[in-house]
């Protein structure tokens, strides 16, 4: 069972990168999926989660409108969509896949984790 992440790195202020979160061992679609991130010195912090349906998202205020979470069952993989990058969001980013359909819960509920992605917000 594995969750990987991939597509971070290194943009300018106002540019926008896509995070990749491949699963394997596990089915994405069937559960919750949420992305958080840590900066330097700081608590990791929920960014967004969406339900097994997608219908169901939630962001953290200081994403709204700027990040969006979505998925792909066929290649068994998550996303994160992320523009107008702030220095702000530089941190490193984990995907991971909750124990319940849909909801907000904390990172207790999350089953499984990947080893994370950084993402620096640097002109």
């Amino acid at each position: 069972v594995r969750l990987a992440e991939s597509g971070g790195g290194l943009v300018q202020p106002g540019g926008s990168l896509t995070l990749s979160c491949v699963a394997s061992g596990l089915t994405l679609e069937y559960y919750a999926i949420g992305w958080f991130r840590q900066a330097p010195g700081k608590e990791r912090e929920r960014v967004g989660c969406v339900g097994n349906s997608d219908g169901d998202a939630y962001y953290a205020a200081s994403v709204r409108d700027r990040f969006t979470i979505s998925r792909d069952n066929v290649k068994n993989t998550a996303y994160l969509q992320m523009n107008n990058l702030k220095p702000e969001d530089t941190a490193v980013y984990f995907c991971a896949q909750s124990k319940h359909y849909s909801g907000i819960y904390s990172e207790d509920e999350y089953d499984y984790w990947g080893q994370g992605t950084q993402v620096t917000v640097s002109s």
